[in-house]
Order: C-alpha cells, then structure tokens, then sequence
C-alpha cells in the first residue's frame, strides 16, 4: 500500500487536520483509498459520524454540475446545429436564383458541403466530448460504490470486533 498511516494521507491531501476536509478533498481521499490500507482507511471514516452524508453531498454537488454541464451542452448544440441549418437555407435560397453562372452555383455547392462537413465534425466533438462526461459519471459511481462500501464494511468489521465469532457445530 502506498499510504501507510493517516498523517501520510494528510499530508497528501494538503489538510493539518480531517476537519479541514473539503469536499474537493473528499473526493480526492476518495480516490486515493485503494492505495491505503484497510485499516488505515477504516480509522479515518470511524473519525467521520456523518461520513456517509458528507460523501452522498459531494456526490450530489458533482451529480448537479455533471446535469448543469450537459444542458449548457444541449443548448450550444441546439444553436451550432440551427446555425448550419440557416446557412443551408440561404445556400439554397441563392442556388434557387435562376441567374447563377455554372461557376456561381458550383462556389454554392462547394459552401453547402463544406458546411456539412463541419456539422459533423462539430458532431463528432460532441460526442467526444459526451463520451468524456459519461466516464467522468462512472468514475464518481465508482467513487460512490467505494464510499459505501468502505462505509458499511466498517461498520460490519467494527460489529465483528463487538461480538465472539459464532461457530456452526455439525
């Protein structure tokens, strides 16, 4: 394990104290527990009673920027796609004009497909960019699966710790 004791971990986090754990902080703590050792990392939840509502909050605050960033993203889509369509109307309107030389109407075309092009690169951006946002999601689901097992499986240890082992007898 790459974190051996608490004051490492702190000392990791930039904190003096677990009272100066910050949400951006939680989910770096959250992140670093799968190089820290169980019970290492039992200890320091232990030291959290509402530990469990401090992480669904982190979740929460990350869940609502996720949704905020995803809509901004929907709007300037809707606006870059509405963009092209009116200058695909335009470029038609014009190429309707019976008036246009062969060379005049062939400048047009080439507009219209250029424009089609960068439609689709500005699509194929996008879902770059979605793919990113959706792995950004999984990550904090897994962050969130992390935090709650580590939650519950201190307490099911710490519930160990309480009662005698029951054997089965045969």
């Amino acid at each position: 394990m790459r974190y051996k004791d608490e004051d490492e971990i702190k000392r990791a986090l930039g904190i003096d104290s677990w009272r100066n754990l910050s949400k951006d902080k939680m989910i770096r703590f959250v992140a670093m527990m799968p190089d820290m050792g169980t019970e290492v990392a039992l200890k320091i939840v232990e030291q959290f009673p509402a530990f469990k509502d401090f992480a669904l909050n982190v979740v929460d605050a990350m869940k609502k920027s996720h949704e905020s960033t995803l809509s901004a993203n929907k709007q300037s889509q809707e606006h870059v796609h509405q963009a092209f369509e009116d200058l695909r109307e335009t470029i038609k309107n014009e190429l309707d004009k019976g008036d246009l030389t062969w060379e005049q109407k062939r400048e047009l075309i080439e507009k219209m497909q250029e424009a089609v092009r960068e439609e689709s690169q500005k699509d194929s951006e996008n879902k770059r960019f979605l793919d990113g946002a959706l792995k950004k999601v999984l990550v904090l689901g897994s962050a969130a699966v992390a935090l709650g097992v580590a939650f519950v499986g201190g307490r099911v240890m710490a519930e160990s710790k309480d009662s005698p082992e029951e054997t089965l007898e045969a």
